[in-house]
């Protein structure tokens, strides 16, 4: 089971299951690898947001801080790589980040709410999985590392969120934070066979 000192984050419509996390911690060098790649994205998602909307200053400001730390983060899930001997390469990706990206509608503004809102249940769900490494893995240090990045990753997903909020109307905001909920949990409903940090 699960330990109940894993906090439930009240977005994401199911929590993550055990047998993810018996998967995880079964493969942590390729779950390392995949952590380096989500970092990688995650700056790129950040920066790709900047360029499409540069005349928004609130979300250049704001993403500019988020892109500078996912960087920073995937150095130092690098340098874990590098210590445990773990050789950087390409790992293929599960349907997850694909799944949602196509539910990110192309007309704007609603192409920036819900990139904004796909981003922000990314993030949600990061949190989620490395406070579940951080619970369970063995080694003291990395576990350490992985609760210490919990903090970023809440940060991240309430500035997602904010960002929305500023843009949009907060009903429209929080209907459409639903049904994105709903497809981003439907998508984690069966194990992906290979292990992933979004599987």
């Amino acid at each position: 089971m699960l330990s109940s000192s894993t906090a439930r984050i009240d977005v994401l419509k199911q929590p993550t299951r055990q047998d993810w996390v018996e998967q995880a911690i079964a493969n942590m060098d390729v779950i390392l690898l995949d952590h380096s790649h989500c970092e990688r994205k995650a700056a790129g998602v950040a920066l790709n947001l900047m360029f499409r909307y540069p005349s928004n200053t609130a979300l250049v400001r704001k993403l500019t801080a988020i892109a500078r730390e996912e960087l920073e983060h995937f150095e130092q899930v690098n340098q874990w790589l590098e210590r445990l001997g773990i050789p950087l390469g390409f790992l293929s990706s599960p349907p997850y980040g694909a799944g949602l990206k196509a539910q990110i509608r192309h007309q704007e503004p609603n192409r920036l709410l819900d990139s904004l809102l796909v981003s922000g249940l990314i993030e949600a769900r990061s949190h989620e999985r490395l406070g579940l490494l951080a619970e369970y893995c063995s080694l003291p240090e990395l576990a350490q590392f992985y609760r210490g990045l919990m903090v970023s990753e809440a940060r991240h997903y309430g500035i997602y969120w904010l960002l929305a909020e500023t843009y949009f109307d907060s009903k429209v905001v929080s209907q459409r934070r639903e049904e994105l909920a709903i497809v981003e949990s439907d998508l984690l409903s069966a194990l992906h066979p290979e292990p992933r940090i979004h599987s």
